[in-house]
């Protein structure tokens, strides 16, 4: 019994042993830094009444508000999208009747961040009373993204050296490749219910661009020799 308790013993630190990584496992990170030159805005119009019809009519005269604004902006019609479309009955206890709201949620993007002022300010005159996230990114996303994803392996490397060389031992070729989820953190901005507050004029600076972080996170095992 005890030989037979023995050799199971062996044969499980063997099996552990090989499934442990081989080589240095380390991790890296990239970073770069980009200012916006893009906006993307949620915006909906909403509408609450004793009817159906009449809030859905309300809505869609707004609506329509909304897309004529827009084309009139030089606003590509790829660029404004319906997100959602909604007409729901709610009771009311005090009064114990029903009442209706109607909405409409559009995403909206520009490429001209010059213009978000005044595309804010003719949105809540033409009948937007809600604005959702206001996302600032940028058209190199996808560029910057594969610079931050050389800078990660990069710093990878050198810390794996830094262990090899501690170690005296030489470093090999990358044997495991991981890459974390992508981060994009940025400005982004969000609201209550507004009111027509740039009906007093959109001259003045509402919003600070800043930077957006592009970071890459990576995991990667080098041979050792």
């Amino acid at each position: 019994m005890k030989k037979l308790v023995i050799a199971l013993t062996l044969i499980t630190s063997g099996l552990s042993a090989q499934n442990q990584p081989q080589g240095v496992h380390v991790t890296g990170e990239g970073v770069v830094n980009v200012v916006p030159d893009q906006v993307l805005i949620d915006v909906r119009v909403e509408h609450e009444g004793d009817t159906a019809i009449e809030v859905k009519n309300k809505t869609d005269q707004d609506v329509d508000k909304v897309f004529k604004f827009l084309k009139k902006e030089g606003i590509a019609e790829k660029y404004v999208q319906t997100e959602r479309i909604s007409l729901n009955k709610n009771y009311q206890y005090n009064t114990k009747t029903y009442r209706y709201v109607a909405s409409q949620s559009i995403s909206i993007k520009l490429v001209d961040i010059s213009k978000y002022e005044n595309v804010i300010a003719g949105l809540l005159n033409a009948g937007i009373n809600r604005i959702g996230n206001v996302n600032f990114t940028s058209s190199k996303l996808d560029e910057l993204t594969k610079q931050a994803r050389v800078k990660a392996i990069k710093d990878a490397k050198e810390k794996a050296k830094v262990f090899a060389d501690a170690l005296g031992q030489d470093l090999g070729k990358a044997i495991y490749i991981s890459e974390s989820n992508n981060h994009y953190p940025g400005p982004m901005y969000k609201t209550m219910a507004m009111e027509s507050s740039a009906r007093g004029g959109n001259d003045k600076q509402t919003i600070a661009v800043g930077e957006m972080q592009i970071k890459v996170d990576v995991q990667v095992n080098f041979a050792l020799h």
